[in-house]
């Protein structure tokens, strides 16, 4: 009889035993992530005041879940979307952003959003990138939007990174991929196509500057060498000249032979 309670006994006890391991599980959170543990029934329904970190994390798969949140940079690139500046042109953007869970902020984020981490990004985060740039957008004309790119990126930078560190995120990086009108982008270019040509008739006319200026001081030269030829030939050197260079021969002029010619 005792043998009996004894065996009963111990199929009970594994009975409890295997019922008890069924009901755990064990989870390992991986490095660069924070782990959650959410409650799904009872009282005590909704994220604990805990923040889990890397290891292993015993849950009852039947009451509560385990989530994980990577806390290392992330980076995601939009689609594009229209935007009216303050005088009513339209812009296109395309963002890109890098971000991060803030430490910590994990069980506050599901607890409001209740979605993983991909959703979030590409609903809560995109409407508060979209929000960001509208919002600025309204306060610049077309004019200040491309005279002051740089100044009117770092506002929308500013801004976003505040409205996501209330959300429990960390902007590291934006880039706004911003196109102008093309009507804007047509006139830009007629402009430089403008400039490029007046730059080089500038450039022709210093170059036909250059050529007259050399021509006149040839001319200049030229006619001073002419003047001083004439001064210096005198009918004595002339007779000088002719001497040097006579071959021996009575040259003839005319019908009477002479000896030297008239030169005045």
């Amino acid at each position: 009889m005792n043998r009996k309670i004894t065996t009963w006994s111990i199929a009970v006890l594994l009975i409890v035993l295997f019922s008890a391991t069924a009901m755990t599980s064990c989870t390992r959170i991986d490095a660069g992530h924070e782990g959650i543990l959410v409650k799904l029934y009872g009282t005590d329904k909704g994220v604990q005041d805990v923040n889990l970190v890397t290891g292993r994390v015993w849950y009852n798969p039947f009451t509560e879940e385990v989530f994980q949140f990577p806390t290392f940079v992330q980076t995601v690139d939009y689609p594009a979307f229209t935007v009216n500046a303050k005088d009513g042109s339209v812009f296109t953007v395309d963002p890109t952003i890098s971000f991060r869970v803030s430490p910590g902020e994990s069980p506050r984020i599901f607890s409001k959003y209740r979605k993983d981490i991909e959703l979030i990004t590409k609903t809560t985060l995109f409407n508060y990138t979209r929000d960001a740039f509208r919002i600025q957008f309204n306060q610049y004309t077309t004019d200040s939007i491309i005279s002051n790119r740089q100044s009117f990126e770092d506002k929308v930078q500013l801004a976003l990174d505040n409205a996501l560190r209330k959300e429990g995120f960390e902007l590291e990086q934006m880039t706004s991929g911003l196109q102008y009108p093309e009507v804007i982008v047509q006139a830009v270019n007629l402009k430089n196509k403008a400039v490029q040509q007046a730059m080089q008739v500038e450039n022709e006319l210093k170059v036909a500057e250059a050529q007259a200026r050399k021509k006149i001081v040839e001319a200049e030269a030229e006619a001073r060498a002419n003047e001083l030829r004439q001064r210096t030939l005198t009918p004595l050197l002339i007779q000088q000249q002719f001497i040097e260079k006579w071959d021996g021969k009575t040259p003839l002029y005319g019908n009477s032979p002479t000896f030297f010619k008239n030169v005045q």
